[in-house]
């Protein structure tokens, strides 16, 4: 009898589980893009998930959105000779040294491993 309690009490705590996290991320997507060829192929700067200003030599794409599309997480790499001209589009956001922006998006650069996490900036309109 106890066996058949613990059974059903794990079936109802895994059932209850996946409930609880399907209800909580079928609203979020992940793309992860191989270069910015594949990012125009799917797409995605159409989408407004990833920068329309990407450089040519990002690699190793990263985005994550809501299906509503407010809250818009990514990163990529680059590579050293697309870095000043890319830099140069930006503008520092709100008085700030480490976030950039451009257009409707909000960037931390790390210069030393050519890495880039951006967001939507949600104050601007889109």
């Amino acid at each position: 009898m106890n066996r058949k309690k613990l059974i059903f009490t794990s079936l109802l705590v895994a059932v209850s589980l996946y409930l609880l996290l399907t209800a909580f991320t079928k609203d979020i997507t992940v793309n992860q893009y191989k270069d910015r060829a594949t990012v125009l192929e799917q797409h995605a700067i159409e989408n407004g998930w990833v920068p329309g200003n990407l450089p040519a030599s990002a690699y190793d794409i990263k985005e994550v959105h809501g299906k509503d599309s407010r809250g818009i997480f990514g990163k990529f790499r680059y590579k050293e000779p697309d870095e000043a001209k890319w830099i140069a589009q930006l503008k520092p956001y709100k008085e700030s040294n480490q976030t950039l922006m451009w257009g409707a998006f909000l960037f931390r650069v790390d210069t030393e491993k050519n890495i880039v996490k951006y967001r939507n900036n949600p104050q601007a309109v889109r």
